[in-house]
């Protein structure tokens, strides 16, 4: 059975993206720094078209991060800076010609686009009918494999809330932001039914790993019986 999860990194003060976002600073004044630990390590490097890379703690969890992964689900904010309706068919994320997922992609929006297929299986579809329907569309691609919620914050937090998320993977940068887009603000992760299975730090980050106590995608599967 499918499973929906989130592999995210925040600030030691909860923030996954700082303030004043805009083109030149995709994640927020500050917010590149949250990602050092994942910069250099193979995965990174590899799913950008580079070689080498390192091994270890960090790299482990960046390569468990893609691993079985059969559809991901993006907020529009991580697709790209551009608001309201689409100007033009111009802007295909950030990423060039061969983005690093490898499998459709679901981008919540407002605002209806035709569907992108880009290099190597990615194709973008855009979804204008709501976090369900999203998730609906996702794991029926995914064919069996699990979904993973790339964020940003704002879509992390709508799916956390009503529970659909399985498995979160937060990967906490020894930085403090101080304000910005915070991703736990007023969740209560015990109450969803959350629970500690695995944490270690590397020398860039703390990696902790949070499971459901019941299999959402179990609930899922029940509440659309």
């Amino acid at each position: 059975m499918s499973e929906f999860r989130v592999s995210f990194t925040i600030s030691i003060d909860g923030y996954g993206a700082g303030p004043y976002q805009e083109l030149k600073n995709p994640i927020g004044v500050g917010g590149m720094a949250l990602f050092e630990w994942a910069f250099g390590t193979k995965t990174f490097k590899k799913t950008h078209g580079k070689r080498g890379g390192s091994s270890g703690i960090d790299e482990a969890f960046a390569a468990r991060g893609f691993r079985n992964i059969g559809a991901w689900i993006l907020g529009r904010n991580m697709f790209g800076p551009v608001r309201g309706p689409w100007p033009d068919e111009k802007w295909k994320g950030w990423w060039g010609s061969n983005p690093p997922y490898h499998t459709p992609v679901y981008v919540l929006t407002h605002h209806q686009r035709p569907p992108i297929e880009m290099e190597e299986g990615t194709t973008f579809h855009f979804i204008t009918d709501g976090i369900d329907s999203a998730l609906k569309q996702a794991t029926s691609a995914a064919k069996g494999k699990d979904i993973r919620l790339g964020g940003g914050v704002s879509t992390i937090r709508q799916y956390l809330k009503r529970g659909l998320v399985d498995e979160m993977h937060l990967a906490i940068a020894p930085i403090l932001l101080g304000t910005g887009e915070h991703l736990l603000f007023d969740i209560d992760l015990l109450k969803l039914g959350f629970h500690c299975v695995e944490r270690i730090s590397s020398n860039k980050a703390t990696h902790v790993v949070l499971r459901k106590s019941f299999h959402s995608a179990k609930l899922r599967k029940l509440a659309s019986a």
